[in-house]
């Protein structure tokens, strides 16, 4: 969407539309990545 939007836009205004757009990526991955290792620390060990 965020790449869509670039595409109407001059130069300056892109380049931070599309900055924007891979910090917000950047993110979600950081994200994913605490709510990954968070299940997996709450997984029961069987002893």
């Amino acid at each position: 969407m965020t790449s869509d939007i670039a595409a109407y836009i001059d130069l300056p205004q892109r380049r931070t539309i599309l900055a924007i757009q891979q910090i917000i990526m950047l993110a979600e991955l950081a994200v994913n990545r605490v709510l990954d290792n968070h299940e997996i620390s709450q997984t029961p060990t069987h002893s």
